[in-house]
């Protein structure tokens, strides 16, 4: 269940960070109030935000609200975890860890149970927002790590991962800028028209292997549905079934076809990020935080988003979508009905779309992007065909994942074939499945 502003892949950014020291950046105070709520956060780029927003909070109801930045993101879970142990955690925090992690807090009595106050007043909360973000934050019934039923966390933003395109080289190359590819053929052929400007017709940085697995996953449930993919993944269907070979192959088409930057499998995400907003590649798969990235290097590019191309029709198209970042309440604070309080105020849709103007982030709460930049709307509306490991029934063991997008990257470069592949996968994870439970 991961919960670093970039969602959706979103770990693997947090993962980019080195811990080199932990940054106390606490505002100072002019009131030592012990009635302020105190919120715990991560997040050095909205530190402007939150104090702007505090402020409107403590004119509108009195209440004082301090944001206490801790950096980078690795050191403020360390501190969240040292913090547990000792009973001193602040009113409102946010975990960044998997599903697992979260499950131990909720577990362990930290986590304040927001169902009840969501599902008031015939859910007048719970609809604001998207359902997949608050899901990023749900355990149901059942659930294999045994945690209570239950939301503990609200997104303040969440974060999609699609196509992006340059309008002007679609234009350029004879294509319909205002018509993105909706099918796999679709998107191969808008790709050789494109490549035929002399650039690549597509960047993304796939020597991070997680945005290969996001790419694939997306074409696996696309191919054949969601259920055999989860089938795979517990050991009921093999990795050699003709539909996953069929994944394997529409990467090996990729590669084959010169569509692709030619150093795609060692390009980092940041490289393809520069190539894209200088107008050197026309397409581009990233997620909703380049928005900030882009406008930053190239105000005035001119660009649209479109989700993974269909490869079939018998099942939807999907992409990874999830809460980029999401606040909890201490279970344990005396001010807990402050907090939700403050997290209801806090999802409201004027002080959303402030974020979201303020930042250049998904809202977390529907219909709050507003006017302001229809790029942004459109990875929103990503978010009603989103999927994302975090809310999977299942999970695929993290040395198979590895080794399954590592063989994809050796399909891109032709060191394997698809069948090749998806028999080494698969004896990887015989391999796996032999060895004894822990």
């Amino acid at each position: 269940m991961k919960r670093s502003p970039v969602a959706l892949g979103i770990a693997a950014v947090l993962a980019a960070f080195t811990l080199t020291a932990l940054v106390s950046c606490r505002r100072q105070e002019s009131s030592e109030s012990t009635n302020a709520l105190v919120v715990w956060h991560w997040m050095s780029d909205r530190e402007d935000a939150f104090k702007e927003l505090s402020d409107r909070y403590k004119t509108a109801t009195g209440q004082e609200v301090r944001f206490d930045l801790y950096a980078p993101s690795v050191a403020y879970m360390q501190k969240v975890r040292a913090s547990a142990q000792t009973e001193t955690l602040p009113d409102i925090f946010g975990v960044l860890e998997e599903s697992e992690s979260l499950a131990s807090f909720v577990k362990a009595g930290h986590l304040y149970n927001l169902s009840p106050d969501l599902d008031a007043d015939h859910g007048a909360w719970k609809n604001r927002f998207y359902v997949k973000a608050l899901e990023t934050s749900e355990f149901k019934p059942g659930n294999r790590f045994n945690a209570p039923p239950g939301v503990y966390g609200i997104p303040i933003d969440i974060t999609t991962i699609q196509f992006l395109y340059n309008k002007s080289l679609f234009k350029k190359a004879g294509l319909d800028p205002e018509k993105p590819p909706q099918t796999w053929d679709e998107f191969i052929a808008d790709g050789k028209k494109l490549a035929a400007l002399g650039m690549p017709a597509l960047v993304s940085g796939w020597g991070e292997i997680w945005m290969i697995d996001c790419l694939a996953s997306n074409l696996a449930f696309n191919i054949m549905g969601e259920k055999k993919v989860m089938a795979t993944f517990k050991g009921d269907v093999p990795y050699t079934d003709p539909d996953w070979v069929r994944v394997f192959s529409l990467f090996d088409e990729l590669g084959k076809s010169k569509i692709l930057s030619v150093d795609i499998v060692t390009m980092v995400n940041k490289s393809a990020e520069q190539l894209f907003a200088n107008e050197r590649a026309a397409m581009a798969f990233n997620g909703s935080w380049s928005v900030n990235v882009y406008n930053d290097m190239n105000p005035n590019l001119d660009y649209g988003v479109f989700p993974t191309p269909k490869v079939v029709t018998s099942h939807p198209a999907v992409i990874w979508g999830a809460a980029g970042s999401s606040f909890m309440v201490n279970a344990q604070s005396p001010r807990a009905a402050a907090a939700v309080k403050f997290l209801k105020w806090l999802t409201e849709k004027p002080q959303q779309e402030f974020l979201a103007h303020a930042t250049r982030n998904l809202p977390a709460v529907k219909g709050a992007v507003g006017d302001n930049s229809p790029v942004l709307a459109k990875f929103a509306d990503g978010m009603e065909i989103s999927v994302h490991p975090s809310r999977y029934p299942v999970n695929e063991a993290p040395v198979i994942i590895e080794r399954f997008d590592k063989a994809i990257q050796s399909i891109l470069i032709g060191e394997e074939t698809p069948q090749q592949a998806a028999e080494d996968i698969e004896a990887a994870k015989k391999e796996e499945t032999a060895k004894p439970a822990e």
